[in-house]
């Protein structure tokens, strides 16, 4: 068995582990990276955020989701099959791959396919997927990055037909009629979305009254009526006793005495660190209640020369967060400036429409007894929106009455994720609501929701 010495060792290759092991390689460190899987990316790439969203771009260009605002639902009705959706998922996948690998290449990262494990806070070994060992790994310096994993409670009996995970979800062989989803936050609800645009009749079941209970309330709610639209029904306050195939169905039976049945069942009801094949307790690295991995703010374990980032650590289990987690845990391994992790930073959610949002919902302000003030631009003010094909959709300015120093901005509808950086920005150097109102933004764009948001709420504390 090879034995090998390098300063940093990066355990898991999504995003957390990907930017950690190129940081401390652009730092001129010898880094070895490795990958249990069969493909680099990890999680994120290969069965989480590219995979949906690929399908999402794919569902609404294929179904002409947009022109249904202009020619109707049935003039641009389309019958999608699996195969149409997976096409366009497998070439993204495989050039997002290629990338990973060129860019390993490139920045002289030895990659390493195989399951690592410590046997001491200084080494590991890695085994290949025959369980031999392959590799002996000596670092002054280790990166856990290795992900996390649906939650897949031993009573429910998954397989791959019926009874799904979202891994699992991915590798169905045709798109189902009716879809029951256990879990209404980020994964239930984007996938609940994609199959309700798909035409398949889809029930959200949750113990929470609604979807996306951490949301600001009125964007929430927003949400809510807009997946009406799509046909989407949403069953809070239900909590499951027994989940269960009989035939070709799934079945889920509830406390109140009430049983569901659909054709496929997606349990999107959490996830957990993916830590019990590494041997963290050799390394005296330890887990906090909840299963991940404690850190302190310079992602530091409990042994100070092992950092973790990513899904490992808990939330918020954002692919954005991981890569910047990674990177500043390299960065303060080897001695270079750093700076502390964001306190407010851009959620994005890719529901049908689209949901994001920086800073303090309005609930939040009223609890810490903020003065606040909001405005508003409905998507139906706006030009651009029109002209696209009339999607609902609203952007919402928090800001303080008196100082009017802007406190949260939440945005649903198309290409909320790409404006919100604005906001983002805005926020960053403290920018008072009048900034928006004094810019002058390209017109039509849906970026002029800021100004119209702005100047709605200014009125408002003028009257």
């Amino acid at each position: 068995m090879q034995t090998l010495k390098v300063d940093y060792a990066v355990i898991g290759s999504g995003p957390a582990g990907q930017k950690g092991a190129i940081q401390a390689a652009k730092l001129g460190k010898r880094v070895i990276l490795i990958e249990k899987e069969e493909h680099p990316g990890g999680t994120s790439l290969n069965w989480g955020t590219i995979p949906s969203k690929s399908l999402r771009e794919a569902i609404l260009d294929l179904t002409g989701f947009y022109e249904r605002s202009f020619y109707g639902k049935n003039c641009t009705e389309k019958l999608i099959s699996i195969n149409d959706l997976n096409y366009r998922l497998n070439r993204v996948l495989e050039e997002q791959r290629k990338l990973l690998l060129r860019q390993f290449e490139k920045n002289k990262i030895h990659f390493v396919q195989g399951t690592a494990r410590f046997t001491d806070p200084m080494h590991l070994e890695v085994f290949n997927s025959e369980g031999r060992p392959i590799l002996y790994i000596e670092a002054q310096k280790f990166l856990i990055a290795a992900g996390s994993r649906p939650r897949n409670p031993l009573h429910v009996p998954f397989d791959s037909e019926v009874i799904l995970d979202s891994t699992r979800l991915l590798k169905i062989d045709h798109l189902p009629k009716t879809l029951l989803v256990l879990g209404g936050g980020i994964i239930g609800s984007e996938y609940a979305s994609f199959f309700a645009a798909l035409g398949t009749e889809v029930t959200v079941i949750d113990k929470k009254e609604h979807l996306l209970p951490n949301l600001d309330g009125e964007i929430g709610l927003h949400l809510q009526k807009a997946l009406g639209h799509l046909g989407l029904r949403m069953m809070g306050l239900k909590e499951p006793t027994k989940i269960h195939r009989r035939g070709q169905e799934a079945v889920v039976q509830f406390n109140d005495g009430t049983e569901l049945r659909a054709e496929m069942l997606l349990y999107a009801l959490g996830r957990e660190a993916n830590v019990t094949e590494l041997h963290i307790h050799k390394a005296g690295v330890k887990v906090n209640e909840q299963g991940y991995i404690s850190i302190n703010g310079m992602f530091q374990t409990d042994v100070p020369h092992i950092y973790a980032a990513g899904d490992v650590i808990g939330g918020p289990s954002l692919a954005s967060t991981s890569m910047e987690q990674g990177r500043l845990a390299a960065c303060h391994a080897f001695g270079a400036e750093i700076h502390d992790f964001p306190l407010f930073y851009p959620i994005g959610i890719y529901t049908i429409p689209e949901i994001s949002s920086c800073g303090y919902t309005e609930e939040e302000l009223k609890q810490l007894g903020f003065k606040y003030a909001v405005g508003r631009a409905y998507y139906y003010e706006i030009a651009r929106n029109i002209i696209v094909g009339n999607d609902s959709g609203l952007f919402k300015i928090l800001f303080h009455a008196d100082t009017l120093q802007i406190l949260g901005i939440h945005i649903i509808g198309r290409a909320a994720t790409e404006v919100i950086h604005i906001g983002q920005i805005a926020m960053s150097f403290n920018a008072r609501i009048e900034y928006f109102i004094d810019q002058v933004f390209n017109y039509p764009t849906y970026a002029e929701g800021y100004r119209i948001a702005a100047l709605n709420g200014m009125n408002k504390l003028r009257k």
